[in-house]
């Protein structure tokens, strides 16, 4: 069943991914120029954006950094005025895929690690959510989705920082949706499995059901395609992840030890 409006048809549509130096965020924005999309990627590393827009003709770079409050309203005033002189004169969608990882354990507490990841993964997030917001409700169209994680379904170990980052953009897309479904708007939760990025290239274990970036876009844009909500995978391990959070706890936290020795 289709909870959102269908995404397939990208041609013209206005675009504004924030965290799309690397990642799920590079591959979904160069997957969705392909489709003829007008492409606006935003992260910190304006290198990597130049670099973006020279392969990419057509798509625009705005770098700023997405925890710097007045710098994503200056960005988001710049994306008004791309909307205003496009051929549809809307946002067609706006996708959170900033992020910050760093294994920690509580045996490790590094509070200023802790408030890093919630600074980038969520504040950002919250940051963008304010500064378009009223362009969305005003149009009565257009969609936001936010990149969190498997991590946020239930707690494991090494991600006492990341984790509840995670499940904390679960619980407000989650809320979105419920706010802003009846206002024509579209809503969408990415939860990725292991995808072989920077972030994951810190990971020590071996990494099951690894996907290439550009695996997870496609998986991405099949999920607005079909209208989704929770867009998921790769689902031969998220399946596994969600039948394991319908344990009760003492038995979740057996086959977490007995799966990660954690």
């Amino acid at each position: 069943m289709s909870l959102n409006p269908c995404l397939s048809d990208w041609s013209d549509r206005l675009v504004w991914l924030v965290g799309a130096s690397s990642g799920i965020g590079r591959a979904t924005a160069s997957a969705l120029h392909a489709r003829g999309a007008r492409v606006v990627v935003s992260a910190r590393r304006h290198e990597a954006l130049d670099e973006f827009v020279r392969q990419h003709p057509g798509a625009v770079a705005l770098p700023f950094d997405a925890t710097d409050r007045a710098a994503m309203a200056m960005a988001a005033q710049a994306l008004r005025r791309l909307a205003a002189s496009g051929p549809r004169g809307t946002l067609d969608l706006a996708m959170y895929c900033a992020g910050h990882y760093k294994p920690q354990r509580a045996t490790a507490f590094d509070l200023d690690e802790m408030l890093k990841h919630q600074q980038i993964n969520v504040t950002g997030a919250l940051h963008m959510i304010d500064a378009l917001l009223p362009t969305l409700l005003a149009q009565g169209s257009g969609h936001l989705s936010l990149v969190a994680s498997v991590a946020g379904y239930r707690g494991l170990p090494k991600a006492l920082a990341y984790g509840p980052t995670k499940a904390a953009l679960i619980n407000l897309a989650q809320v979105l949706y419920l706010d802003l479904h009846a206002r024509g708007l579209g809503v969408s939760l990415v939860n990725p499995g292991f995808v072989e990025t920077p972030l994951t290239a810190q990971n020590t274990f071996a990494m099951p059901a690894l996907l290439t970036p550009e695996q997870a876009a496609e998986a991405i844009l099949h999920g607005w395609a079909r209208g989704r909500f929770e867009i998921h995978f790769p689902k031969r391990f998220t399946r596994v992840l969600k039948v394991l959070g319908l344990l009760g706890d003492g038995a979740y936290f057996a086959a977490v030890r007995r799966a990660t020795g954690g």
